[in-house]
């Protein structure tokens, strides 16, 4: 009799463990589906300005705007002028270098970068052996990394003038602002993120889910196997 409703409890037991078992074993797979999302959207965020910048100034009252992609910087749309050059020419008078001098090697290598972190996000989806989830680090820190070069290129320039511009005695050195409003004398600078940063940063939420997802199945598998013992 006691027999019996061991056995029973134990069939009970298993049967109720049954369900929990096999949502686990679906669940297992959304890091992969989220790894490979992820990949897509860096891929993607490539062909879109990841910050922009609008700088006015008395000539200028609509504003002349800047666009930086992960490899170029471009005005807006405007076929008729060369906002760039435009910036660079008011740039000159308070002694800041040209914009293209910025950040040229980062920009030499981020569409390759840009490619090996969606590689190394589609190893980590298919490969899923244990270190794998180590591959997708970098594709999550890349919009912070951005942000931080964006914002060592912009304190270099504004704090290196050239003491020799015409208005070298009216402006003192600055730091532009990577997010928000900036005022130097009679020149006014808003900053945003844009399109392309928002799809890096939308992929790296979807690489931090899936990596609390990857790291709590992987407890729970050993909670269960040191339950199993």
């Amino acid at each position: 009799m006691a027999a019996n409703t061991a056995g029973q409890a134990d069939r009970l037991l298993a049967n109720q463990s049954q369900p929990a078992i096999s949502s686990r074993g679906i669940l297992r797979w959304v890091p992969s589906v989220l790894w490979i999302l992820a990949a897509v959207l860096l891929v993607a965020s490539i062909l879109f300005p990841y910050w922009g910048m609008t700088l006015y100034a008395p000539q200028y009252p609509g504003g002349l705007s800047v666009r930086v992609f992960v490899n170029a910087m471009t005005g807006d749309e405007d076929p008729l002028m060369d906002e760039v050059r435009e910036i660079d020419g008011l740039n000159h008078y308070i002694g800041m270098r040209p914009l293209g001098e910025a950040a040229q090697f980062e920009r030499s290598i981020a569409i390759p970068a840009v490619i090996i972190f969606a590689v190394c996000l589609l190893i980590a989806a298919l490969w899923r052996r244990k270190w794998a989830w180590l591959l997708v680090i970098p594709p999550l820190t890349f919009p912070a990394v951005f942000l931080g070069d964006l914002a060592y290129w912009l304190n270099n320039f504004g704090q290196n003038l050239d003491p020799a511009a015409p208005l070298s005695s009216a402006i003192h050195p600055f730091t532009p602002p990577v997010l928000g409003e900036g005022v130097v004398g009679q020149f006014r600078t808003v900053a945003h993120v844009d399109v392309g940063w928002f799809l890096a940063a939308g992929a790296a939420v979807l690489i931090l889910v899936a990596l609390v997802i990857h790291f709590w199945l992987a407890r729970r598998a050993a909670v269960d196997e040191l339950s199993h013992a």
